[in-house]
């Protein structure tokens, strides 16, 4: 029992962690249904000083795929924009794994443009 009580105070810790680290960087990804702190966590950028730099991967983004993953599956159970994009596929004849992967296109799209948005509001108050 004192295991489980520390690793949960661990997870808390954690968490609080990354909260802070969110705050920091000032972004509204959290403002996207099915995107919570943690998923918000796991698509901070690289910084070294006041450069910031993205890492690419040949292979894709993995850790950012896995995000997109959740967040579309995590609005297709809820109502709302993204459980309506996905019904609509279905209803156009798409299977559901094709619909799936429709609504994580346009969830990245989102995101991208989040992203950006955040930037350009950090870059015009640190002018």
């Amino acid at each position: 029992m004192t295991d489980l009580r520390r690793l949960d105070r661990q997870v808390k810790d954690n968490e609080a962690e990354m909260r802070d680290a969110l705050a920091t960087t000032r972004t509204t990804l959290t403002t996207l249904p099915g995107l919570g702190t943690v998923l918000a966590a796991k698509r901070l950028d690289a910084f070294s000083g006041n450069n910031v730099r993205h890492r690419l991967n040949a292979g894709g983004n993995r850790a950012l795929n896995s995000v997109l993953h959740i967040i579309a599956v995590r609005q297709i159970r809820s109502s709302g924009r993204g459980q309506d994009c996905y019904l609509r596929k279905i209803t156009e004849g798409k299977i559901p794994a094709e619909a799936r992967r429709a609504l994580k296109r346009r969830l990245s799209n989102v995101v991208y443009r989040i992203t950006k948005r955040d930037q350009r509001a950090q870059l015009t108050a640190a002018a």
